[in-house]
């Protein structure tokens, strides 16, 4: 087992990293509260698969293990969603001794999180993710939220978890479409904090597509080193956080303009970083070989290039609804090599050739 400390002070907790974590009682004895409940929230495809191996391991610590299950999807990563929560732990009448255990992916942790934050003003919440992304990236650094029809994660909070319990077994349960939209969070990592491990990826990209135990194991640990680094300096993404929203800015447009759901956050992520080393590149930041070396790993990873055909005119219109952007101007997480970001400005007509060369119209 790997174990990766969040350092927060009064609130630094640990990422558990192992094969079978999920099944053994012994990894949640940090969490443990005999007076008290645990609700697992998952999902409808998840929970058939191991709610009842994470329920056994959770009763030893708790008076009562509870379960919700979610609609699966990011489609449902809304309030009327959220409320199935709360209606689940008024009608069990849970108190704040109440623990809330996310099973599942990005959109059952980030769920789990918020209503943590929000239900009697705050209880405590422990990640368990099922997928690659959620592993690497979204299960990590307290960030919690829904969706807004005219945005991603506009509605949330910063909210810690307890603990984070990532079993690597249960990514073989997943399709290779979330595999590779979980590589594009891994490569994001290597892109904008370590050009080693990035290399790493380059020697290791057919290994971790095949589920290679050891390859995910070790990729999982270092993409969590390097998360726990950025938000134990800046918890609430007032600087050097923002720096892990590479290929975001893009990535979100693809989400809203397409529906969410259309295309895996993963998958947007993936061509966003494209047109963000793009854009770096026809800044002068960026040697034209470096991103080619990031587009082919994309490539290799099993995600798309290409951005969907909506308008230019239409990602900027979606862009200026991002959590980066400062009176009015849209701030882009770009590179000035492999392994090192920057966020700044960029003029529309640079990005505007980015996004028509990479697909968009207009």
């Amino acid at each position: 087992m790997s174990t990766v400390r969040v350092e927060l002070g009064d609130r630094a907790y640990d990422i558990l990293i192992a094969a079978g974590a999920l099944c053994e009682p012994a990894r949640f004895a940090a969490c443990a509260n005999p007076r008290g409940n645990a609700l697992i929230v998952s999902n409808t495809v998840v929970a058939p698969l191991y709610a009842d191996a994470l329920e056994a391991a959770l009763r030893p610590h708790f008076a009562r293990v509870l379960r919700c299950v979610l609609p699966d999807g990011e489609a449902h990563k809304d309030w009327d969603t959220l409320n199935q929560v709360f209606d689940t732990l008024l009608g069990a009448h849970c108190d704040r001794r109440t623990t809330l255990v996310a099973l599942g992916g990005g959109v059952i942790g980030d769920m789990t999180g918020f209503a943590a934050a929000c239900y009697m003003r705050g209880v405590p919440f422990v990640q368990v993710p099922t997928t690659l992304l959620a592993q690497v990236d979204s299960s990590v650094g307290g960030k919690t939220a829904i969706n807004h029809p005219l945005g991603k994660n506009m509605i949330g909070a910063f909210y810690q978890p307890r603990l984070v319990v990532a079993d690597v077994d249960a990514l073989r349960t997943l399709p290779a479409r979330e595999i590779a939209a979980g590589l594009a969070e891994v490569i994001k990592h290597g892109a904008i904090a370590d050009a080693d491990f990035f290399a790493w990826l380059e020697q290791h990209i057919d290994a971790l597509r095949a589920l290679d135990s050891g390859a995910l194991a070790e990729a999982v640990r270092r993409c969590c080193e390097i998360k726990a680094a950025v938000v134990a300096q800046d918890e609430t993404e007032s600087g050097l956080r923002a720096m892990l929203n590479f290929g975001h800015t893009f990535g979100h447009a693809i989400e809203a303009g397409m529906g969410y759901g259309a295309w895996l956050h993963g998958e947007a992520v993936g061509a966003g970083m494209v047109v963000a080393a793009d854009v770096s590149v026809r800044l002068g930041l960026l040697d034209a070989a470096q991103a080619q070396r990031l587009a082919e790993l994309v490539r290799r990873a099993g995600l798309p290039l290409r951005l969907p055909e909506l308008p230019a005119a239409r990602y900027f219109e979606l862009m200026q609804v991002d959590k980066k952007n400062e009176a009015g101007e849209i701030r882009y997480v770009l590179l000035d090599g492999v392994g090192h970001a920057l966020l700044r400005s960029a003029p529309a007509e640079v990005v505007g050739a980015a996004l028509r060369a990479h697909g968009a119209t207009g």
